[in-house]
């Protein structure tokens, strides 16, 4: 019998460099990352680290590194945008089976923190299955523009 991975979540700045530029190009990953236009450097991967270690230090939340038994398997977590909590997830394709227990988690960690009592996720027209989101209660809210790109933006009550 197989076991279930364990799944933890670690701060970005433990993983290295490479190992988030060599997820990052992926072309299997930028697929469904209408936002990733080029290739990732040390450089930009270093830059991605510092900007959501600075969401940590000013929201108190951001974005965590996701572990796989130990292994890094992609990153994500919470961002705030406006008044939204807004979640979003990227792994590396061979954990993409991953995505639905990593974001349970990460959800029933968001209904035990006070600041959050919703969560929003912003998902590119790429992405036709979204049965699992609907059936664990996010609703449709609208067609959102973020960076000149459009987004199925939907909403999931937490309280």
């Amino acid at each position: 019998m197989k076991h279930a991975p364990k799944i933890e979540f670690a701060r970005l700045p433990s993983i290295s460099l490479q190992d988030i530029v060599a997820h990052m190009n992926d072309p299997r990953v930028s697929e469904h990352m209408p936002l990733l236009v080029s290739k990732w450097t040390l450089e930009e991967a270093r830059s991605f680290v510092a900007a959501k270690e600075d969401t940590w230090r000013r929201d108190g939340l951001g974005h965590w590194a996701i572990l796989s038994d130990g292994a890094y398997v992609g990153w994500g977590g919470f961002q705030k945008e406006g008044h939204d909590w807004d979640f979003g997830l990227v792994l590396k394709p061979d954990s993409f089976g991953l995505g639905l227990r990593i974001t349970r988690k990460a959800i029933a960690f968001a209904t035990t923190d006070p600041r959050i009592d919703f969560v929003t996720f912003l998902l590119p027209p790429s992405r036709k299955n979204i049965g699992a989101l609907v059936r664990g209660g996010a609703e449709f809210v609208e067609n959102t523009e973020y960076n000149g790109e459009v987004f199925k933006k939907f909403r999931l009550e937490t309280t």
